[in-house]
């Protein structure tokens, strides 16, 4: 001990900075209030009630419709998980859409070719290998989609919403040009029946798929070193670098996933309607962005929010039903759904103008 100093004076007393004291944790009910993917959950929950009411004979609130609202949120989550997961490291994709169509033009072709003609029964020769065959199609259609995008925006360094843009116009443009302008039609009725309006307790079997992509996607972000690194990678893609992990490899491997997402749910398609819908996809990009960004992912990457996914995927899908059911001519929807992506996106510059300010 020092000569002089007393044990206990005041030099040697210790001293507390008050703004680094411990702060009161907040309780469950106070962070599930603080997400944002809940007041989405409840303005989803307030959309249900009102249009219900606002529907001739309480339509919107029927069995049928509310397994329609499941069938259409389907292939939107599929296309909103993989755009979530590329936002998360800070790219972006505007290509899911025609990754769609294109993916469930080829895997409907493989199909229909396989399966050849039904008998005087219905019963196709070769159903199992064609429809096994037909998903396998769709699958790699969207991967190699995906990698594609990758590898312009990783390695080639072209901006993501450049890339995908470009990209997206070739997609469209080759499925056009593989059908010669038309949509495949005349698929095996048993692609509905046995899945695409098939259920399990009144939940269709194509929104039990996504919600276990939803699922899995979830914990790889909260558990694993993968969804670790695409974090880091969205919230500093230089220091993500000097940690030592190969961001360009990362994103190509980002695009992939969201390519082959974007091809299951090319699969859904067909299966839901028993044929190809090329021209019913004008839209799938502005509703997966706003049900990304609504739902609390970070535009400019660094968090994102799976269940915010599905509660943003679900206003989508609510406010474009609702609007039909009520009689709103379809150029409404647009506006709806175009407004509250500038809402979102103008929410989501707020949230991040505030995390920069404390």
């Amino acid at each position: 001990m020092s000569a002089g100093v007393h044990p206990k004076s005041p030099a040697l007393s210790p001293q507390f900075d008050p703004d680094l004291r411990a702060v009161t944790p907040k309780t469950a009910l106070q962070r599930f209030f603080s997400e944002t993917g809940t007041w989405i959950l409840i303005l989803d929950i307030a959309l249900f009630v009102a249009f219900g009411f606002l529907s001739q004979d309480f339509v919107f609130w029927s069995k049928l419709n509310v397994e329609s609202l499941m069938i259409n949120g389907t292939e939107a989550l599929l296309l909103a998980l993989g755009l979530a997961m590329l936002l998360g490291a800070g790219a972006f994709d505007l290509s899911v859409g025609s990754n769609l169509v294109l993916s469930s033009v080829l895997g409907a072709l493989t199909i229909k070719s396989i399966a050849g003609p039904a008998d005087a029964q219905g019963n196709y020769a070769h159903l199992g290998l064609a429809i096994a065959l037909g998903v396998l199609v769709c699958l790699v259609t969207g991967v190699i989609y995906g990698i594609v995008n990758g590898v312009l925006v990783a390695y080639f360094e072209i901006n993501s919403l450049i890339a995908t843009l470009g990209t997206m116009g070739v997609g469209t443009g080759l499925a056009l040009v593989v059908t010669g302008g038309g949509d495949v039609t005349v698929l095996p009725t048993q692609l509905q029946s046995g899945f695409g309006l098939a259920s399990l307790f009144f939940v269709p079997y194509p929104a039990i798929l996504a919600l276990v992509a939803a699922f899995v996607l979830w914990a790889v972000l909260r558990y694993t070193r993968y969804g670790v690194r695409t974090l880091a990678i969205g919230s500093e893609r230089t220091s993500a670098e000097r940690a030592g992990i190969d961001v360009k490899l990362h994103l190509t491997s980002l695009a992939a996933l969201a390519g082959g997402l974007a091809g299951l749910a090319g699969f859904v398609d067909i299966a839901r309607y028993g044929s190809t819908a090329q021209a019913g996809h004008v839209q799938d990009p502005l509703v997966a962005i706003t049900a990304v960004v609504i739902g609390g992912t970070l535009i400019e990457g660094g968090k994102v929010s799976i269940v915010g996914v599905i509660w943003g995927t679900a206003l989508a899908v609510i406010l474009q039903t609702g609007l039909i059911i009520i009689g709103a001519q379809s150029f409404y929807q647009l506006i709806a759904v175009g407004v509250v992506l500038i809402i979102a996106v103008g929410l989501d510059s707020y949230r991040v103008r505030r995390t920069r300010d404390r």
